[in-house]
Parts: structure tokens; sequence; C-alpha cells
């Protein structure tokens, strides 16, 4: 198993809502030199989070103690730029499991979903209104659920469908990557090719 498994997310949300945000902003081209997935969460919107003298920009939403939880919700077109895996990584690193926006990169979105973020894609009426609700109270609960493919906020009062591919969505319940999925089918995968030898 490479990550938890995601099943039913209970947390809250922390807002950045900046269309358009690229993978370099996600993660620096400087921090990409390791090759593991540790540690990238240190450096996630790193410019953002830091001045050039390494003092704290105390306005940015991840150096605000007033929000927290494990739901990142950006701005429309999250994730866009070049491929680099590593942006997924330092999300994941940092904490997030999902994000939640109105537009994915397609190669961000499957980054994500390979490693155990949750990208959850909903109407930008929805966002919109799912930033008032976290803006009003940062502590509003926000439960994503993989199984029934739905976002429910509070109490109910705002609820979203969302879409997901369904090898995708098994993985992610049963925290498989790719490699994960075919070890796990190792018998029958054996059984079908004895069954093919003449």
């Amino acid at each position: 198993m490479t990550y938890e498994p995601f099943t039913i997310l209970k947390s809250y949300g922390v807002p950045l809502p900046i269309e358009n945000v690229d993978t370099d902003q996600i993660i620096p081209a400087r921090f990409l030199k390791a090759t593991e997935r540790e540690g990238f969460g240190d450096n996630l919107f790193r410019d953002w989070r830091y001045n050039q003298d390494e003092s704290i920009i105390k306005e940015f939403v991840l150096n605000d103690p007033t929000y927290k939880g494990e739901i990142l919700i950006g701005g429309k077109n999250f994730g866009s730029g070049s491929s680099r895996e590593h942006a997924a990584w330092a999300i994941y690193d940092y904490g997030f499991r999902c994000v939640i926006s109105s537009f994915f990169a397609d190669i961000f979105k499957n980054n994500c979903l390979n490693i155990g973020v949750l990208p959850v894609k909903v109407s930008e009426n929805f966002l919109n209104a799912l930033f008032e609700e976290v803006y009003k109270n940062p502590l509003t609960p926000i439960i994503i659920d993989l199984s029934a493919q739905k976002v429910v906020v509070g109490d109910g009062y705002l609820e979203s469908i969302f879409e997901i591919n369904s090898y995708k969505k098994n993985n992610l319940l049963h925290g498989f990557d790719d490699i994960d999925f075919l070890l796990n089918m190792k018998k029958e995968i054996s059984d079908f090719a004895k069954n093919r030898l003449f």
C-alpha cells in the first residue's frame, strides 16, 4: 500500500482563491533535485510563504493559523504549467488529501490521483459558495465521500456530486498506485497465464 486509503474525509478547508496556479508556484523548480517523495511539503508554495530573507509572509493562507485542514480549496485552473509530479508530492507531503477547484490541469490531476490526493472538480458557483462559507467560518466541516462521489458542507446545506475515473477511484479506496494494483492481482494474472500455456 503506497498511501492511506481514501474513503471519507472530514476536515476543514484552506482557501486559496487564486486562478491559474501553476506547478512552479506549487513547488519552485529549485526544489526538484530530490527523487524521493518526502520533504517537498516544506517548500509547498515556498515563494508565497516566505520572503527572500526567509521571513514568513504572514498574510499568506498557509501561514495564517485561522485556517487549517486537509482540504485545499483552489481557484480555477489549478495545477497548470509543467508536468512535474513533485507538485502533487508537495501537496500530499504538506498534509492535504484533497484539492477542490472548478478546473484542473489534466496532468496535475492524474499525478494527484496516483499518490493519494483527490482532486475534486466542482462548478464555479459551488466553488464560490464554498469560499464564502470557509471565510465566514473557517471551522466549517467539509465531508468528501469518495464512494458516493459527493462533497457535503456543514450539515448538508451545500453539497455537490463530482466525477472520477472508476479505476482511479478503486485505487484511492484501497490506497493503491498503478504498481500496487497489478501486484494485488498477481494471483489472477498468474492463473490467467497458466491457462494460456499450451
